[in-house]
């Protein structure tokens, strides 16, 4: 029998196991915002790192000012292998976002129908954490002997940006270069393809300045309403166009997100959100804006496209002012080509799967961006179970045949790279 099929058969032996854990892992509401039990998802899977025989430690984000006494920003790192090399470290998120409504089974109580396990997070990416946890455990089942070391860590906040989590960790030097030479990370990107990074994200907030005036006189004032309106219609007809020329030659999906975008996130101004009214001109307004910028054009330029718009607007109309703030900028990440990582995993795919791997990008970000860019790990990928386009929807939910596979996958890999050995 071939290391691949010893391999699937002691994954598909785990089946029970694998979604018994990601039903546990479903069943603590993790959710971000604001960022609740993230002790009990860390400890959770910390319990089960130790059962294994991981030497466990928990990293609070001190420091961070999404850390507080109600909502402790709380990681867990387990270690197996006294740091010997190859080392690889497989992460995944704790944090889910909100359930929202539409969902036809209770979101978190991890049922099985149809072979699929719903819930919410079980794409995105808690089947993942059990899939790399599992992972390590078929391997050694399969009696492979651990030659170099694993990390495998659960972390917060990655839908908000990861900044008490993975970046955190790297900051701290938790995660680091001298210890880590390969990263997987199991994002729900479908279980035959290897992600290998992501387009840049911007967000700004552009703040109109109007002046306030009786509403029976509007034209005592200047509304700030009607001069971001203004500002949103000439981006979405001036801005827009170009985008949607500019195309990255990084392998990004699905096929709209080649492209270089603008989304308006929010709209508000004047008196939003007050009862009762007052007739007045608004004098402030504000939108935030989602700009996802390519490998090929950078941040200096998606931002002086912005800078100069606004410039623009301003010189034609003396009564236009309008502030920019930045929010968040997360640069572009891309695996180097000709990664030993990339060609493990693609390897492991083929065995599994027997067809070839698909290596694709991402059109959003994810932890990637600190491995690379804060712990200097640049042979970093995503690969898991999941379908991406499941993450976040009502019904949210993972093939437990995909989980399986995916499963075998990462422990062969594990065995290509080295980690273990026969």
């Amino acid at each position: 029998m071939t290391l691949a099929a010893r391999l699937i058969q002691e994954a598909e032996r785990a089946r029970d196991e694998l979604c018994d854990l990601t039903a546990r892992l479903v069943r603590i509401p993790s959710v971000n915002p604001p960022g609740e039990h993230y002790r009990d998802a860390a400890e959770l899977l910390g319990g089960e790192l130790a059962k294994n025989g991981y030497a466990v430690s928990y990293h609070a984000a001190v420091g961070r000012p999404e850390h507080t006494a109600q909502h402790p920003r709380v990681n867990v790192v387990g270690r197996l292998g006294e740091g010997a090399h190859p080392a690889v470290h497989l992460n995944g998120h704790l944090d889910v976002v909100p359930a929202g409504e539409g969902w036809t089974v209770d979101p978190f109580a991890g049922v099985i129908r149809d072979g699929k396990l719903f819930g919410r997070g079980t794409a995105d990416m808690k089947a993942g954490i059990a899939a790399a946890v599992l992972a390590v455990e078929v391997a050694r089942r399969a009696g492979l002997s651990l030659r170099g070391s694993v990390e495998l860590s659960g972390s917060v906040d990655e839908e908000s940006g990861g900044q008490a989590g993975v970046a955190w960790l790297c900051e701290q030097g938790v995660i680091r270069k001298a210890r880590v030479d390969h990263v997987i990370i199991p994002e729900p990107l479908n279980p035959d393809r290897i992600c290998v990074g992501h387009r840049g994200v911007y967000w700004f907030k552009v703040t109109a300045h109007g002046r306030v005036a009786h509403g029976s006189m509007p034209f005592l004032g200047v509304s700030a309403i009607d001069q971001l309106a203004h500002l949103v219609e000439r981006a979405r007809t001036e801005l827009g166009p170009a985008l949607r020329q500019r195309v990255t030659a990084m392998p990004v999906v699905p096929e709209g997100a080649r492209h270089a975008t603008l989304n308006v996130n929010s709209i508000s101004g004047g008196q939003a959100g007050r009862e009762p009214q007052t007739p007045c001109v608004a004098d402030r307004a504000e939108a935030i804006f989602d700009r996802r910028f390519l490998l090929e054009e950078g941040f200096a330029g998606a931002k002086a496209e912005i800078e100069q718009l606004l410039a623009k607007a301003q010189s034609e109309d003396p009564s236009r002012r309008y502030t920019l703030e930045d929010l968040l900028v997360f640069h572009p990440v891309q695996t180097p080509a000709g990664s030993p990582l990339v060609a493990a995993l693609a390897r492991a795919i083929g065995s599994v799967y027997e067809r070839a791997a698909c290596l694709v990008a991402s059109p959003g970000t994810y932890d990637h961006k600190h491995f690379a860019r804060l712990g200097g790990i640049e042979h970093c990928v995503a690969y898991g179970p999941g379908t991406l386009e499941l993450a976040h929807q009502p019904d949210e939910h993972v093939r437990v045949d995909d989980l399986v596979r995916a499963t075998a996958v990462m422990a062969l890999t594990l065995a290509e790279l080295g980690v273990f050995a026969a």
